[in-house]
């Protein structure tokens, strides 16, 4: 007979998870500009990964992270964050004469530079992608008379263009191919000379923490925990997949719920959310340490989980990018 639990034997925990190469590269990037310049204020021109804790770090280490590139004094040092920005803004970077370096995810580049082909060949860009995020913003301002942004399958069904022979496409980082599949499948029907981006470039980090999750589902999880925060893209996105594989195993018997939080402290009390479980899993998003997450884990262990497995769908460890030329002339100079 199977045993009546009243906490979860069993958490399972999703690997890939946390911190990405792009992430780690950013946060490197920020840490080693602040030892080059001596003391001097440093400036992050947005968050430089959207994830609370890490943000507050910096802040308590003195960086001014901005919203406008305006806010930077002259001749002082700015950081682009790991999403991106538009020529406009490098642009209003150099008439300030501001010292910027970027830390720019070399994946998000990708688009950038597919937008800017595109766009220097007379075509129309069609970009999937969420209005307001700091990526989109970023990308689209590289061919603003060229793009027009696709959120949902409704817009891709609507969507109108001049010349359907000259059309391409490309995508926001932080979704998979399989959050933007509909919406191609509808523009490749609608659009057959839609020109799409090649599936090599889609982002590993999205694609495998999203394996992961639906992994760890499959694997027994009856529910699942994230871990991040509210402004990132990258966590909703995996906290929706969860949520969707959930519904459909447990569609009948009221399992299923799938949780993002943005850090341990909102789980207390929340016990009850849990006591009727067997197996939880739980994962991070691409800007969360795995500190903050270990505290997730911890919580669960100390109230009775006691079988830790981890649900493996592949190897980020190998996967590394190099420091921008410019950080490191400026800490040569700082030598």
């Amino acid at each position: 007979m199977m045993r009546n639990f009243s906490w979860p034997e069993k958490i399972l925990l999703a690997s890939p998870r946390g911190f990405c190469a792009g992430v780690d590269r950013a946060i490197d990037v920020l840490n080693r500009v602040q030892a080059a310049d001596g003391g001097e204020q440093i400036y992050s021109y947005h968050q430089i990964v959207h994830n609370t804790h890490v943000v507050k770090k910096f802040e308590e280490q003195g960086v001014k992270f901005v919203e406008n590139i305006s806010l930077v004094p002259e001749d002082k040092t700015v950081v682009f964050s790991a999403h991106g920005v538009s020529p406009e803004v490098r642009e209003k970077t150099k008439e300030r004469r501001l010292n910027w370096i970027d830390a720019t995810c070399p994946l998000v580049e990708k688009p950038h530079r597919e937008v800017k082909k595109f766009a220097e060949q007379g075509y129309t860009i069609l970009y999937i992608g969420h209005a307001g995020h700091d990526e989109t913003i970023g990308t689209m301002g590289e061919a603003p008379d060229h793009m027009i942004l696709i959120e949902t399958v409704e817009d891709a069904e609507t969507v109108q263009v001049s010349n359907p022979d000259k059309l391409a496409l490309t995508t926001q980082t932080t979704l998979s191919l399989d959050d933007t599949a509909e919406i191609v499948a509808v523009l490749k029907r609608r659009f057959p000379h839609l020109t799409a981006p090649r599936s090599e470039d889609v982002c590993y980090a999205t694609q495998n923490r999203q394996d992961a999750v639906k992994a760890m589902v499959k694997k027994g999880a009856e529910s699942v925990v994230i871990v991040g925060s509210s402004n990132s893209s990258n966590a909703h996105r995996m906290r929706e997949v969860a949520e969707q594989a959930l519904k459909m195993k447990f569609e009948i018997n009221g399992k299923g719920a799938a949780y993002l939080i943005d850090d341990v402290q909102e789980l207390n009390g929340k016990e009850s959310y849990f006591s009727h479980l067997h197996v939880v899993g739980l994962s991070s998003a691409a800007s969360v340490s795995e500190e903050k997450f270990q505290e997730v884990v911890n919580w669960f262990k100390e109230r009775g989980s006691r079988i830790v497995e981890e649900e493996v769908v592949a190897d980020e460890s190998n996967i590394h990018f190099a420091s921008p030329q410019r950080l490191k002339l400026l800490e040569e100079r700082a030598r």
